[in-house]
């Protein structure tokens, strides 16, 4: 029988780690406290008393040791699934997630592959530390051979995790923390997977775009919520999958609005948001009626927490980015 979980997004993920555990024979889990303590947030909590240690195994504080242990395993029968505490410290990992787990497919001409999966909590709002508070998505975005994800409510932390753990090839799965616990979603532990490389549409709308991931998105839906009352339809777009990017439903929904507003945490400098904007402006740019608009993070370092709130957009940024898009003429 298939059992309804009324969960946030952090035990979505618990949730989809133990039902693909179950299925999937080859699937282990690797990373700091994840074992014995069940994670430094707790999205692995009691995966250990069911799987045992040779499935679920706490590493040394070590992420260039944990990123190659991922690598080898993957290349030989396994599909690891390996938790970098915080995405801060993913960077000694870099070099076996770009310069073998990208490549490995490519350069034993498909002989080999990383069916593997990097999960990361990334982010800030939970008044931590700058290691503790960065969105470094668009470095990973930017290498090719890896798949980005970043799920935004608990029914696609479900179903996108599940996807990636299923993924032929390597996956970043990104956490944004400051939702693990915010919203609490009835979903079905019927192991049906998310599609990876597709938007998914939050709300129709015909007078202008919205488009966001991660935990921004709660802020936009506030924003989209917001700007109903005073008569303005915004169509809200979840990217959820940042590599490979879904530009069909983004240049679908901008071609039907026929305005933009990029939404993103992250600097803004080189940010994925330009990224978008660029592809806009070559695909679709005589179907623009305003400039795209970019809300994002400041070109600094995540401050500590007094002057968090002050570096995160916020409702109010979005509500004033649509005004003055709609306004231009």
């Amino acid at each position: 029988m298939i059992m309804k979980h009324s969960v946030c997004l952090l035990e979505a993920v618990n949730l989809a780690l133990a039902s693909e555990m179950r299925r999937d024979d080859s699937i282990v889990l690797l990373g700091e406290d994840i074992g014995v303590n069940g994670g430094v947030f707790r999205a692995t909590a009691s995966l250990r008393e069911e799987f045992g240690l040779k499935r679920v195994m706490d590493t040394p504080l070590a992420e260039t040791m944990i990123a190659g242990l991922t690598v080898g395993m993957s290349t030989q029968g396994l599909k690891p699934v390996a938790e970098i505490q915080f995405m801060g410290f993913i960077f000694p990992a870099l070099e076996h997630i770009i310069c073998h787990a990208a490549r490995m497919r490519n350069r034993t001409r498909s002989r080999l592959s990383c069916p593997m999966v990097i999960r990361a909590p990334f982010g800030g709002g939970i008044h931590a530390p700058e290691h503790h508070s960065e969105s470094t998505e668009t470095l990973l975005a930017h290498i090719p051979g890896l798949k980005v994800v970043i799920p935004s409510s608990p029914a696609r932390a479900y179903g996108l995790l599940l996807a990636a753990m299923r993924d032929p090839d390597p996956v970043i799965f990104l956490e944004p923390k400051r939702i693990y616990r915010s919203v609490q979603q009835e979903i079905e532990d019927n192991g049906v997977e998310l599609p990876i490389g597709k938007c998914f549409t939050l709300r129709e709308g015909s007078d202008i775009t919205l488009l966001s991931w991660g935990a921004m998105i709660t802020e936009t839906l506030e924003a989209a919520a917001a700007l109903k009352e005073q008569g303005i339809h915004c169509e809200v777009i979840d990217v959820a999958s940042i590599s490979p990017l879904d530009t069909e439903t983004i240049l679908t929904s901008v071609r039907k609005t026929g305005r933009l507003v990029i939404i993103h945490e992250a600097p803004r400098n080189l940010g994925l948001g330009a990224e978008i904007a660029a592809t806009v402006a070559e695909k679709a740019l005589l179907e623009l009626q305003a400039p795209i608009a970019r809300v994002t993070g400041y070109d600094t370092v995540m401050p500590y927490f007094r002057l968090e709130n002050h570096y995160l957009p916020n409702t109010q940024d979005i509500i004033d980015a649509v005004t003055q898009t709609l306004e231009f003429s």
